[in-house]
């Protein structure tokens, strides 16, 4: 007869500091660091507790581990849907998701210079005001295991030229090849300079994962094309093969939503900007 398990000690955990970044909502955010390449960011350490001794000789190192939580979710689930999966739901604990029993989080960023208690970072996924639990330096020669197995994800032809070269590996899923139709090309470029949203580079981001629809990316069939939606933007597509057109970019607000704002509404001044340009 088994016996009966001890109730789990509660454990009690104190943020560091606060990450800020330009992600506000989950729906914003990257899903991986190398999906967030160049993105800046900021980790405000708390005042209080003396980190400034703890911060000495960081300064050297190129990349560092940010343990953190992830706050804003509710609940985990013991099985999820990764955007990456091919053949359906996986368990989460082989999943990068933030869906878990303890919600922590953990990525490598590319530390660019720590002036008092705040590190300047780029390639940041994390969303504004993330709680950071510990900060560590990222070990290239023992962090770093280029043969190792990459789960579900794996690609047998990839896996063997790994293994025989030595080389760090790949993206084991192939990326798809995103093409901007001049109309498209133009939109983003304007949103860009008016509101400073990546769009651009948040499709390719996402779309380079392949654009079957998925809950988690935004991505639904609209008529005789795909939509992403970024934001309050709806990116329309079409998939060729293995390549994927963007062909022109909507509001995501109706007409009679953009009539009723007021003057001062800066987000729908943009949109109504956007409109009288591009014509629906």
């Amino acid at each position: 007869m088994m016996a009966e398990s001890p109730d789990p000690v509660q454990l009690t955990l104190t943020p560091i500091g606060y990450v800020r970044t330009a992600y506000a909502d989950k729906v914003d955010a990257p899903r991986q660091p190398r999906a967030a390449a160049g993105v800046p960011g900021r980790i405000e350490l708390l005042p209080a507790r003396h980190f400034e001794h703890a911060l000495e000789d960081l300064a050297g190192w190129e990349y560092v581990w940010v343990i953190f939580w992830f706050d804003r979710n509710a609940s985990w689930r013991p099985k999820v849907l990764p955007p990456r999966s091919r053949s359906g739901r996986k368990g989460v604990f082989s999943t990068r998701s933030p869906h878990r029993p303890n919600p922590l989080g953990l990525s490598a960023v590319r530390l660019e210079r720590i002036e008092g208690l705040t590190l300047y970072v780029l390639d940041v996924d994390m969303l504004d005001g993330t709680p950071v639990l510990d900060i560590k330096p990222y070990v290239a020669y023992t962090d770093a295991i280029p043969e190792a197995r990459s789960g579900w994800l794996d690609d047998v032809a990839m896996q063997a030229e790994v293994t025989a070269t030595g080389r760090a590996p790949a993206d084991p899923v192939d990326a798809w090849q995103l093409r901007w139709e001049t109309l498209a090309a133009a939109q983003a470029q304007w949103i860009e300079a008016r509101t400073g949203l990546a769009v651009r580079a948040r499709a390719e981001a996402t779309l380079s994962l392949g654009p079957v629809p998925h809950p988690y990316r935004r991505i639904r069939p609209d008529g005789d094309h795909m939509q992403l939606a970024i934001r309050d933007w709806r990116l329309a597509f079409r998939v060729t093969g293995r390549e994927v057109s963007m062909l022109f970019i909507r509001s995501g607000y109706r007409d009679a939503q953009l009539a009723a704002a007021t003057a001062d509404d800066a987000v729908l001044a943009a949109h109504r900007e956007f409109l009288a340009l591009f014509a629906r």
